[in-house]
């Protein structure tokens, strides 16, 4: 192998080793956890997704359309991403108090996420604003104030 061939091999080799996957959280048990931030997130998610439908039913050409379709597509997996992999397998633990309404309002969460990816009907998104404003509170407790 000659020395440019060597060199590109390093460097390829460099950037597949350096590139990380950010995520919502990782799932080592680290202890920082920023609840009330996820919370945010998950409500800028439901604020695009709206966003993105009002835009597909508007959009001027094919081109835009399948912009915003694969952006509410986005933004509905990384909602779904925070629900599963943060709350449910992170913060919600079997035994704690009130765990089946957690465990439903989050599963909720999902299913209305996967039909605001399925359809442009805005109803989804005014379920989901809903579900994760009830969520929040049975979870960060009825003193909560948002």
């Amino acid at each position: 192998m000659n020395k440019a061939a060597r060199y590109l091999t390093a460097v390829v080799l460099f950037a597949v080793v350096t590139t990380v996957a950010v995520r919502a959280h990782c799932q080592i048990p680290c202890g920082i956890y920023d609840d009330q931030m996820r919370i945010h997130l998950m409500e800028e998610h439901v604020t695009t997704i709206e966003k993105a439908m009002k835009q597909i039913e508007a959009a001027p050409n094919q081109n835009q359309t399948v912009r915003w379709v694969m952006s509410k597509e986005k933004h509905a997996d990384e909602l779904s991403e925070i629900v599963t992999y943060y709350f449910m397998t992170q913060r919600i633990k079997p035994g704690c108090e009130a765990y089946a309404v957690k465990l439903g309002q989050l599963h909720e969460i999902l299913v209305t996420a996967m039909k605001a990816k399925q359809t442009t009907d805005l109803a989804h998104v005014e379920k989901l604003k809903t579900l994760i404003h009830d969520f929040e509170h049975s979870y960060m407790g009825e003193q909560h104030k948002h």
